[in-house]
């Protein structure tokens, strides 16, 4: 099989086109329609050309649309790195052995706000909703970090979401972590 010419996925060498990266992999954005049988071709193809290279990762990223790329690419043994609402993103490790590719993130952010008045007064609420809810417990204001915010901006919303008060960030003073797995 050929690769068409036209194709901005493919070019006449039967090679992806596939980016550098910093760290001796290559970036696969695919974003023209392709079929299935002809990718797996320049995928194969592909993967022997960056195996001589010494490439170590490579990353398909693929639009939803183009869904119907993943069997071939699975196939070919890539694996699921993480999805978003409109792309997954699929890895394969060329040199065998450990593979040092980095996990997807796996953490979710949260914050509590610890919230005093000049009476020296501490602020606490009762949940709505959630695993305290109805038990009478009281607690400081919680919540979660929205993606791309900061923790001090989502420590005042969460306040404002939950008591409608109006707080400034001072500092921070605790940090914890939980192991989830």
């Amino acid at each position: 099989m050929s690769a068409s010419v036209n194709s901005s996925s493919a070019t006449v060498n039967k090679f992806l086109n596939g980016i550098n990266d910093n760290y001796g992999g290559v970036v696969v954005q695919m974003n023209e329609p392709m079929d299935p049988q002809l990718f797996a071709s320049l995928l194969k193809s592909s993967i022997s050309h960056w195996r001589q290279q010494a490439k170590k990762g490579v990353w398909i990223k693929l639009p939803i649309e183009l869904a119907n790329l993943v069997e071939p690419a699975v196939k070919e043994g890539f694996w699921f790195h993480h999805a978003e609402p409109n792309y997954l993103m699929l890895v394969y490790w060329i040199p065998g052995g450990a593979n040092t590719l980095p996990a997807n993130a796996s953490h979710r952010v949260g914050v509590g706000a610890f919230v005093m008045n000049g009476k020296r007064e501490v602020l606490v609420v009762q949940e709505n909703s959630g695993r305290f809810r109805g038990t009478g417990i009281w607690k400081f204001p919680t919540g979660v970090v929205d993606e791309g915010e900061d923790i001090c901006v989502a420590a005042v919303r969460e306040v404002k979401e939950e008591t409608s008060i109006d707080t400034e960030f001072v500092e921070v003073l605790a940090f914890r972590n939980r192991n989830l797995r």
